[in-house]
């Protein structure tokens, strides 16, 4: 697919994958451990992030452990 071609569908990329899948009509338990791999995978992008942004500022268990309980 072309960049051209994909400007033209209201679909993301992802979207588009996900049609895909969903078009080889597969069992509900593969349907099933296919979704809990994306959402691994996202889960594990947003952790990445979330510990280089608290590398960048400084941030430890002790701050978390503060923002839990309501300090600041």
């Amino acid at each position: 697919m072309s960049a051209s071609a994909s400007s033209e569908t209201p679909f993301t990329n992802l979207q588009l994958e996900i049609l895909r899948v969903y078009a080889m009509n597969l069992p509900d338990e593969d349907l099933l451990a296919i979704r809990r791999m994306i959402a691994r995978y996202l889960l594990d992008k947003v952790r990445q992030r979330v510990n280089i942004i608290s590398q960048e500022r400084g941030y430890n268990q002790e701050t978390l452990e503060n923002w839990l309980a309501g300090e600041s």
